[in-house]
């Protein structure tokens, strides 16, 4: 009796890591496919990252103030950085789901089959 209670939670807990690890492959392989968008417009980079002049009082040598098209490019390779940062981040957890997937599942036919053996 206790071995099959045994059995069953062994098979129960496998199970469930791997459609656990199931839906971690589906929404990372979604992340490769299609990556979320990148949120700050133009006009926000523009305003608050893209246009920085640090300058110390009495020092005339500061960066100089960007052109629009300078800012532009700048924005279009950070976008391009934040994409590229984005698939690989879910090609490291598409990585990680298939660990839950190929560890649990041998144990799962394991122990299925064990149970079959000790229903016959």
């Amino acid at each position: 009796m206790i071995k099959n209670v045994y059995i069953y939670l062994v098979l129960f807990a496998t199970l469930m890591m791997t459609i656990g690890g199931s839906v971690g492959v589906f929404m990372a392989a979604a992340d490769i496919v299609a990556p979320a968008h990148y949120y700050q417009s133009f006009e926000e980079y523009k305003r608050w990252g893209g246009a920085e002049k640090p300058r110390i009082e009495g020092d005339e040598t500061g960066q100089p103030e960007l052109t629009e098209e300078q800012l532009r490019e700048n924005y279009e390779a950070m976008i391009r950085q934040e994409k590229e940062r984005q698939t690989e981040r879910a090609k490291n957890s598409l990585i990680k789901s298939f660990g839950w997937i190929a560890i649990p599942l041998p144990v799962f036919i394991y122990f299925q089959r064990r149970l079959v053996r000790n229903k016959a």
